[in-house]
């Protein structure tokens, strides 16, 4: 048997569920770390349109998701790390495709940047490629330091 839904009904439903429905957004479960990924839920991840990740297909060999009937992309968790690397070295550190490219055939494309200097070890210890990357990461954390204290100067 079907019941009519009246405005009554929908004056009882609780706000917060509606709300989730009125802007479109369904909520789902979180996914776990292990899961594969859809092209939109990385670039929804990463804050990059989906056709960046398509051209970054293109233009770095190391990412290769797996590819379904319709040509639908999934990306592994290993893909996902590799692109979240690539984005940061891309928009964060300044460097250009091609630099990037030669930095992952120097150090790898699974190695992290911040395994790049084992302890007890000086930058001129490390092979050149190791050595960028630890040049890479200290930049990055330099750019966080200067825009902190940007901030705290204007809030003063």
């Amino acid at each position: 048997m079907l019941k009519t839904v009246t405005s009554d009904d929908l004056n009882d439903t609780d706000e917060s569920s509606l709300a989730d429905t009125r802007s479109g957004e369904a909520r789902r479960p979180a996914k776990s770390e292990a899961a594969f990924r859809t092209i939109s839920e990385v670039a929804d991840d990463l804050n990059v349109p989906q056709h960046v990740l398509r051209f970054w297909e293109t233009k770095f060999t190391q990412i290769r998701p797996l590819k379904r009937g319709g040509g639908r992309r999934y990306y592994r968790p290993e893909d996902v790390t590799l692109l979240k690397r690539i984005r940061t070295l891309l928009y964060t550190d300044g460097l250009t495709i091609k630099g990037v490219q030669k930095l992952l055939r120097e150090t790898g494309a699974r190695a992290a940047p911040e395994e790049a200097a084992p302890e007890g070890l000086s930058v001129a210890d490390l092979p050149m490629g190791l050595a960028r990357d630890e040049a890479v990461r200290l930049l990055s954390e330099l750019k966080t330091l200067r825009d902190d204290l940007r901030n705290a100067l204007r809030a003063a």
